[in-house]
């Protein structure tokens, strides 16, 4: 049903950030609804990751997420949702969704799910990276109606104009030591931040996602 949902929702001539009318699939669910209710809470998918599983858990594990950001992201009015596509092995990925799960874990109106590249082809090729690509992670915020409300694609705002800057002159072992070590360093911080402000424009009618 998932893949036939996906469909569907390809083919809808609406707009890609804010359709007026999400389509239906044959449950009667909106699509956006059967994908996040398809999809396994942070835990599950911590549970059975086998690459990076070390870095899976230490960046969970560490991760924190400033109580001023906790504070900006609950003050946004509505019940707010996640949806995530990602991969195990995905250096953005291991990068960026463990502070998100944190970010879920401390806003009492905001969860995440969790959907693989498989499930989610269609929609990454539909909200690719600034250079054409379709990547993972892809986020998009859902509204208390599975509406969608935003999205954000691969890397921080500040990490991928680097990448698309200074960092695409790096010979490929040099571009990701030199991204892995601004990972490090920024320790999440960049992504809640992203993903903050996204929540925000969404409560304020101004929706941000990156589309086709």
């Amino acid at each position: 049903m998932v893949a036939a949902t996906l469909s569907v929702l390809a083919l809808s001539a609406s707009s890609p950030c804010a359709p007026e009318n999400a389509p239906v699939d044959p449950g009667g669910d909106t699509v956006w609804e059967t994908l996040y209710r398809s999809g396994v809470t942070f835990a599950e998918f911590l549970r059975v990751a086998d690459d990076r599983r070390e870095r899976w858990e230490r960046n969970y594990g560490e991760g924190t997420v400033a109580p001023a950001l906790v504070t900006r992201a609950t003050a946004v009015v509505g019940t707010w949702r996640l949806l995530v596509i990602a991969e195990d092995w995905c250096s953005d990925s291991v990068s960026t969704i463990p502070y998100l799960a944190r970010l879920a874990e401390r806003v009492p109106d905001l969860d995440l799910r969790i959907i693989d590249s498989d499930v989610g082809r269609e929609l990454m090729e539909r909200h690719r990276t600034p250079d054409g690509r379709a990547a993972t992670p892809t986020v998009f915020l859902l509204d208390d109606t599975y509406e969608l409300a935003g999205c954000w694609v691969e890397r921080p705002s500040e990490l991928q104009r680097w990448a698309l800057g200074a960092g695409a002159e790096l010979r490929e072992r040099a571009f990701v030591r030199e991204k892995m070590g601004w990972y490090e360093n920024d320790g999440g911080s960049s992504t809640v931040e992203d993903i903050v402000g996204l929540l925000e424009a969404a409560g304020a009618g101004r929706p941000i996602c990156p589309s086709e």
